[in-house]
């Protein structure tokens, strides 16, 4: 162990790092683990909130149209037919936008693919999950997991898919993704299942 002034900088500095703190993106306050997000409309991203600025940007309110507070709902879905969107992988979010359009993703390696989906094609999968004609734009998305034999349907906090996008990248490995995405995907939906 190094000893000295010079090894107590070391400590000191790993203590921190080890104990840092996730911080709201507003006004840089110390957040929870359990803390909302809310969606950056101007630079597509979405930010840490503590309570006080989450108050700021109550569901409904806009904000000045720039951010808006990501709601908690989590709704699963009886099978929707995802085949007319033309979705290359059995796991895809989609998000709609507040000019109509939507936009598919899919988890991959290097991050969220996307592409805007075909808008007769999003109408039809709408008339036939009606309560997909209630996603909050920017803010929540519909969550398709088909792959290995899976057949899960979510409404979702976009948040979610965030998370889902970041286990992507750390856990992928090679071309198929290796052994240890698919427990970790799986676990994913088993504690989505369990939320309230």
């Amino acid at each position: 162990m190094t000893g000295g002034a010079l090894g107590r900088v070391i400590r000191s500095a790993a203590a921190r790092r080890t104990a840092a703190e996730e911080l709201c993106d507003l006004c840089a306050a110390p957040v929870p683990d359990d803390h909302r997000h809310l969606h950056d409309g101007v630079r597509e991203e979405v930010l840490c909130a503590c309570r006080p600025c989450a108050l700021l940007f109550t569901e409904g309110e806009e904000g000045d149209g720039r951010y808006r507070l990501i709601p908690l709902r989590r709704l699963r879905l009886p099978p929707v037919d995802t085949g007319p969107l033309g979705v290359p992988v059995g796991l895809a979010f989609f998000v709609a936008r507040p000019d109509g359009t939507v936009l598919a993703h899919y988890p991959s390696p290097a991050g969220a693919t996307r592409w805007e989906v075909d808008a007769d094609a999003w109408r039809k999968v709408v008339a036939g999950c009606p309560p997909l004609a209630g996603l909050a734009p920017e803010v929540e998305a519909l969550l398709v997991n088909t792959a290995r034999g899976l057949d899960h349907h979510w409404i979702v906090p976009v948040d979610d898919c965030f998370r889902i996008v970041g286990l992507v990248r750390q856990e992928w490995q090679g071309m198929s993704g290796g052994e240890t995405i698919w427990p970790v995907l799986e676990r994913f939906f088993t504690e989505l299942a369990a939320q309230p």
